[in-house]
């Protein structure tokens, strides 16, 4: 694992992270690497997978497909003499 430093952080932020780690019981380093992770992942996860998979291809244009022609949906089965038609 990595180390990072952080300096120069303001006294009323260090106060609020001590304070929020004590909130969830973790030490004030877990506490940043959950809030990392958190807005990392939520920042990631912003966009759809549809719309990243088109982003990605609509610099070669994309596919025109054709129009799949659907039929009705089939009856459901039938389980009991009643139901039979």
């Amino acid at each position: 694992m990595a180390s990072l430093t952080v300096r120069n952080i303001d006294a009323s932020i260090k106060a609020s992270l001590r304070m929020s780690a004590a909130e969830h019981g973790r030490s004030m380093e877990e506490e940043v690497r959950q809030i990392l992770k958190q807005f990392l992942l939520q920042k990631r996860a912003s966009a759809g997978i549809g719309s990243r998979i088109s982003r990605r291809f609509a610099v070669v244009g994309g596919v025109n497909l054709p129009d799949v022609r659907r039929s009705s949906p089939r009856r459901p089965p039938s389980f009991f003499a009643d139901d039979a038609q």
